[in-house]
């Protein structure tokens, strides 16, 4: 989360209520998030905000006159963040993207959270794959630390989705004994 986020829900008129401090960044909770429903394409513009303020932070670095060494570093630590933040599993910028995008297709928003869910665990256990040869062919243990911090982000993510899916299957059912 960087101030690109925050940024894009005071353009959007959204008041911040609650900011975290991350291992990666910051975390802004709107209190339009809690108190009523906000349309899905402002939060694809709010998680969008993140990696293209990034991308504009290496594009305007690119035409700075400054120290060479000073410069690529920036360059080179913001694409990597905002490239990380797009992977597509949720709570990811990516993953908050590719939520906001199915939920505007599905009128179901639990049919909705169950494909960001199955896509964020297929892609991390991927992730896991690719990353496990890389860092026998690299020799780079940072690369582990990633993964954890992914795993760790899926794993909070299932407990949320599954308490999410019990609690509708419990409101399904009763609604069905209702209807008898």
């Amino acid at each position: 989360m960087n101030y690109g986020h925050i940024f894009a829900g005071l353009i959007l008129k959204l008041k911040p209520k609650k900011l975290n401090i991350m291992p990666l960044g910051l975390a802004v909770t709107f209190e339009s998030y809690e108190y009523k429903k906000m349309v899905e394409t402002k939060k694809i513009l709010i998680a969008m905000a993140g990696p293209l303020t990034n991308i504009l932070i290496s594009t305007i670095v690119t035409f700075l006159h400054t120290d060479e060494n000073l410069k690529q570093t920036i360059i080179y630590s913001n694409m990597i963040v905002a490239i990380f933040n797009l992977i597509p599993i949720y709570p990811l910028d990516g993953g908050r993207i590719l939520k906001g995008f199915i939920r505007k297709k599905y009128e179901n928003n639990m049919k909705a959270d169950l494909i960001v869910n199955r896509t964020s665990n297929i892609l991390v256990i991927a992730l896991t794959a690719i990353s496990s040869i890389l860092i026998l062919y690299l020799k780079n243990i940072s690369i582990l630390f990633v993964i954890i911090y992914l795993w760790i982000l899926v794993i909070r993510e299932n407990k949320k989705f599954n308490f999410k899916k019990k609690i509708n299957d419990i409101i399904s059912k009763e609604n069905k004994y209702i209807d008898i």
